[in-house]
C-alpha cells in the first residue's frame, strides 16, 4: 500500500465501506437463498468492526485487516479475472491504495522495492483544485470536465518503463460538508472556474479539511505504453527547443516503450538530395548517435559501404531489416556493413526511411545489441511514430533553409539590418501583386540625405612584403633544386644536367634584384616544364632520393610551389584583418545604439569601413546632427582600439607588420543607391561622385610639398576640407588626449592636390601604446593559428 498525501486538501479523508455494509443488508433480505446466505456471512465478519462502516482513520486497521476486506469487496474483484485485470482499492489522486488483484501485484514486484508509484505530472496545485473541482461537480451539480487522463509510469522487469493509463469509479464515496465549509453561489463558482491558476481563491472558496470525503474508490489501469509513448514523442516533436526534442534520454525511452526492448538505442541521419549524401545533422551532434555514420560526418549513399543493400530503402522507400547481423555477414556479399555493425555490438537493427512527398529526408536507425530483438514484424510499429518524426524533420530542413538564407544574407551580400526593412517592404510589394500582374518593375532602393563615414586601417608596405616572401620561397626552391643537381651522379645520357644547373643560378641569381611583374611565373613554368620531368625520371643514389622526396614533400599542393614564407605572411595578413575586423564589428554594435545607421566593412590589405547615417535610413526616429557627431567620435574612439588590437599582436606574429589609419570627413549629405548589377550600395550623382574618388586615392597622397605620406604607422590621420570639421575633431582629440588614449602632439598639414580635388587638410596624431603592461596576457603565433582556423 502507497502512502502520499500532498501538504493540504480541502478534505479529511475517510476510508469507509458504508455503501459496499448497506448493500449487502439489502442483498440478505433477498429471497435468493445463496445469495442472502453470503451477504449474511459478510455482514457478521463486518459486525465486530464498526469502524468499517464509521469510518477508518488509522491505515494500520487496513492493513491489519487485508483478508476481511478481500471478502468484502469479492464482487468488485472477481477472483477469475484477477490475473487480467489491473484494479485496486484507492482514494482519487491519492496515493492510497491496497487490495490489489494479482496482475497489480506482479506489475508493482518487477518495477522494484524502490520503486515509488504516483501520478505523472501531478503536482500539489493540481491536486488541491482536482479535488476542489469533485465538490463543485457532486456537491453543486456543476457540469465541470475536470479529468484529464491520468497515468502512472511503471518500469517492468526489464527496466523498460510501461505506461498505464488511469481510471477512477467513485460510485462508493460521499462528500460532505463541515461546519468550516463555505457555502458558494453561483457567482463565486463562475469566478472559480475563470481563475484555475490562482490557488488562493480556490482555498478561501474551499479552505483546507473543510468537507469530508468519506467512503472509497476502485482505480482500474489500462496498459497505454504504445499510445501514451506516441503521445508524448509528439508533445516534444511539436517543441520548438530542438534540442529538448533530440535529447537521447527522451527519445530513446519513448521507442524502448513502444518496441519493449530495454537496449533498443536510436540513431539518426539526414539525406542530403543535391549532393545525394547522407549527412550527420550538426544541430543534434551532441545529443543524437548515428549508427551508420559513427565517425564520418557525411557519406555518398552510393557509397560502396552501403552496397547493394540500401537499394531498396532508396528506391522503393522500404525499411531496411537486419534481425541477426552475423548471420547477414554470412550470407551477405555486403560484409562491410555487417562487419561495421558488429563492431559497435549492434546484432539487430531497422533503418527506416523517413518520406515526405515521396522525397526521402533521412533515415531513421534503431538498433540493438540482441539477434532478433528488431525484425520485420516489430519494424511495423514505426508506422506509428513516423509520421510525426516526418513533420518534425521537415520543419527542421526548412528552418535550417530559413537559417542558411539568414548567413547568406549575413555574410556574404551587404543588406544591412538598418536597411533591411526598406528590401523587405518592396519584396511585400511584389509578393502582393505577383498574382495582379505580370510585369512587375522593382523600385530601385535609394537613400537621400545621408551623412557618410569612411574610415581605414591599413597595412604598411604589404606589397613590398608580400613580394619579399614570393623572393624567399623562390630562392629556397631553386637552392633545394641545385642541391639535389649538385648529387646527382654523372650521367652521359642526361648531357642537360649541367646546362640546368646554369640556367637554375642564373634564375637564382636574378631574385637579387626586385621583382619583376612576370619573375614568379616565368620561374614556375620553368621547373614545372623543364626541371621536374628529369627529377622524375632519372634514378640517383640514396641521398639524391632523399633529397628529391624532401623536396617534392615541401610543395604547396594548390600551387606546386615552395609556399612556406608566403603562407606564414599571408596568415599574418589574416590574422590581422580577422582582428581588427572583429574589434569594428563589436563596437558597430553599440554604435548602432546611438542611431541606427548603415554599416559595411572590407577586408583587403588592413580593413576599411563605410557608414551611411540619416533620417531615410531610419525613418520612424527623429534625426539630429548630434548623432553624426557622436558617430564620428565612436569613429575615432574604434580606430584607437584597433591601433592598440594591432600594437598587443606584433611581437606575436612571424612578421612586423605595421598599420596606418586615416579617417576622411564629408560634411555634405549625399544619396546612397542599391547596384542591383553589383549588389551593393554606392553614392549617387555626379557631385558625389568626389567622394568616391577622395576615398581611393587619399591613403595614398602626400603632405602638399614633400615626399612624405600623409599616413604614418601607430598614427590616425584625419583628412577634412572645412574649418568647421577641423574644429569639430580637434575637440574630440583634446578629449581622447584627456583620456590618455591620444599623445598630446598633434600635425596639422595641407595635403597634395588630387585629380579634381584640392583644398584638403589633414591632422594627424599618434596613439599611446599602453598594451607593454606585465599585466597584458601574452598570445603565442599558434593561438593565432588555431583563432584564424
Amino acid at each position: 500500500m502507497d502512502r502520499h498525501v500532498p501538504k493540504e486538501s480541502p478534505f479529511e479523508t475517510i476510508i469507509s465501506f458504508h455503501k459496499l455494509i448497506e448493500s449487502f443488508e439489502e442483498i440478505a433480505l433477498s429471497d435468493v437463498d445463496y445469495r442472502s446466505n453470503y451477504a449474511k456471512a459478510i455482514l457478521r465478519e463486518v459486525e465486530a468492526f464498526p469502524e468499517f462502516r464509521t469510518g477508518i482513520r488509522d491505515l494500520a486497521t487496513i492493513r491489519k485487516n487485508e483478508a476481511l476486506i478481500k471478502n468484502i469487496a469479492a464482487d468488485l474483484f472477481p477472483t477469475a479475472l484477477t490475473h487480467n485485470e489491473i484494479k485496486a482499492i484507492t482514494i482519487p489522486f491519492q496515493n492510497i491504495s491496497f487490495n490489489y488483484t494479482e496482475r497489480f501485484k506482479k506489475i508493482l514486484r518487477n518495477a522494484g522495492d524502490e520503486f515509488y508509484m504516483e501520478i505523472r505530472d501531478f503536482d500539489d496545485h493540481q491536486f488541491y483544485i482536482n479535488n476542489c473541482c469533485l465538490i463543485l461537480a457532486y456537491h453543486y451539480n456543476q457540469n465541470i470536465d475536470f479529468n484529464k487522463p491520468f497515468f502512472y509510469d511503471i518500469p517492468d522487469e526489464e527496466g523498460v518503463e510501461r505506461h498505464y493509463r488511469i481510471m477512477y469509479n467513485a460510485d462508493f464515496m460521499e462528500i460532505i460538508p463541515t461546519e468550516k465549509s463555505v457555502e458558494l453561489s453561483q457567482n463565486d463558482i463562475d469566478q472559480l472556474i475563470d481563475n484555475y491558476n490562482n490557488i488562493e481563491l480556490w482555498k478561501s472558496k474551499f479552505p483546507p479539511g473543510s468537507w469530508i470525503l468519506k467512503g472509497f474508490g476502485i482505480v482500474s489501469l489500462f496498459d497505454a505504453t504504445t499510445e501514451s509513448a506516441i503521445s508524448t514523442l509528439k508533445s516534444n516533436l511539436l517543441k520548438p527547443d530542438n534540442s529538448r526534442v533530440t535529447s537521447t534520454d527522451i527519445v530513446e525511452n519513448i521507442f524502448r516503450s513502444i518496441f519493449k526492448i530495454p537496449s533498443l538505442k536510436v540513431g539518426f541521419i539526414i539525406y542530403n538530395p543535391e549532393e545525394e549524401k547522407f549527412i550527420r545533422p550538426m544541430k543534434f551532434d551532441n545529443h543524437m548517435e548515428s549508427y551508420l555514420l559513427k565517425s564520418d560526418q557525411e557519406m555518398d549513399c552510393k557509397n560502396a559501404f552501403f552496397g547493394c543493400s540500401f537499394e531498396n530503402l532508396l528506391d522503393n522507400k522500404e525499411p531496411f531489416v537486419i534481425s541477426n547481423v552475423k548471420k547477414f555477414i554470412e550470407e551477405s556479399n555486403n560484409k562491410r556493413l555487417g562487419e561495421h555493425l558488429l563492431k559497435q555490438g549492434i546484432q539487430s537493427c531497422v533503418f527506416a526511411p523517413v518520406i515526405k512527398d515521396d522525397h526521402l529526408l533521412g533515415i531513421v536507425e534503431l538498433v540493438s545489441e540482441n539477434p532478433r530483438d528488431l525484425n520485420s514484424v516489430n519494424a511495423t510499429k514505426l508506422d506509428l511514430v513516423l509520421p510525426y518524426l516526418t513533420d518534425t524533420i521537415d520543419r527542421y530542413n526548412t528552418d535550417m533553409q530559413h537559417q542558411i538564407e539568414a548567413i547568406i544574407q549575413r555574410e556574404y551580400t551587404t543588406i544591412h539590418p538598418s536597411v533591411y526593412w526598406k528590401f523587405k517592404k518592396e519584396s511585400q510589394n511584389y509578393f502582393q501583386n505577383i498574382n495582379h500582374t505580370k510585369d512587375y518593375i522593382f523600385k530601385e532602393i535609394v537613400f537621400k540625405n545621408v551623412f557618410p563615414l569612411y574610415g581605414q586601417i591599413d597595412i604598411k608596405s604589404s606589397s613590398e612584403h608580400r613580394n619579399e616572401t614570393v623572393k624567399i620561397d623562390l630562392k629556397n626552391q631553386l637552392t633545394a633544386l641545385l642541391e639535389i643537381f649538385d648529387n646527382q651522379k654523372p650521367n652521359s645520357n642526361l648531357v642537360l644536367l649541367e646546362q640546368r644547373k646554369f640556367e637554375l643560378e642564373s634564375l637564382r641569381s636574378e631574385l637579387d634584384f626586385p621583382l619583376k611583374a612576370d619573375t614568379e611565373q616565368h620561374i614556375q613554368r620553368y621547373i614545372e616544364e623543364e626541371i621536374h620531368p628529369i627529377l622524375k625520371n632519372t634514378k640517383g643514389n640514396a641521398k639524391n632520393e632523399k633529397l628529391e622526396e624532401l623536396y617534392f614533400e615541401s610543395l604547396d599542393e594548390k600551387t606546386g610551389m615552395f609556399y612556406q614564407e608566403r603562407k606564414k605572411f599571408d596568415n599574418a595578413m589574416s590574422i590581422i584583418n580577422k582582428r581588427l575586423a572583429t574589434v569594428l564589428d563589436k563596437k558597430q554594435v553599440e554604435a548602432q545604439q546611438i542611431y541606427p545607421h548603415y554599416y559595411e566593412r572590407f577586408k583587403t590589405d588592413g580593413v576599411e569601413h563605410n557608414l551611411y547615417i540619416g533620417s531615410s535610413i531610419s525613418p520612424t526616429k527623429p534625426f539630429d546632427i548630434m548623432y553624426l557627431h557622436n558617430l564620428r567620435l565612436w569613429q575615432l574612439q574604434t580606430l584607437c582600439e584597433m591601433e592598440l588590437e594591432h600594437h598587443q599582436l606584433k611581437e606575436s606574429l612571424p612578421y612586423e607588420l605595421d598599420v596606418t589609419s586615416l579617417i576622411l570627413v564629408f560634411s555634405q549629405p549625399l544619396s546612397i543607391r542599391f547596384r542591383m548589377d553589383e549588389k551593393r550600395f554606392d553614392v549617387d550623382g555626379t557631385y558625389n561622385a568626389r567622394y568616391e574618388v577622395v576615398k581611393k586615392r587619399i591613403d595614398k597622397s602626400n603632405i602638399k610639398g614633400t615626399n612624405e605620406r600623409i599616413t604614418e604607422k601607430e598614427k590616425i590621420t584625419i583628412v577634412y576640407s572645412q574649418n568647421s570639421e577641423e574644429a569639430e575633431y580637434l575637440k574630440y582629440i583634446k578629449y581622447l588626449q584627456h583620456k590618455k588614449i591620444l599623445e598630446p602632439s598633434i600635425e596639422q598639414f595641407e595635403v597634395e592636390d588630387l585629380q579634381g580635388v584640392s583644398g584638403l587638410r589633414a591632422i594627424r596624431v599618434k596613439v599611446i601604446n599602453n598594451t607593454t603592461s606585465s599585466a597584458v596576457k601574452k598570445i603565442t603565433y599558434q593561438d593565432l593559428l588555431d583563432e584564424l582556423n
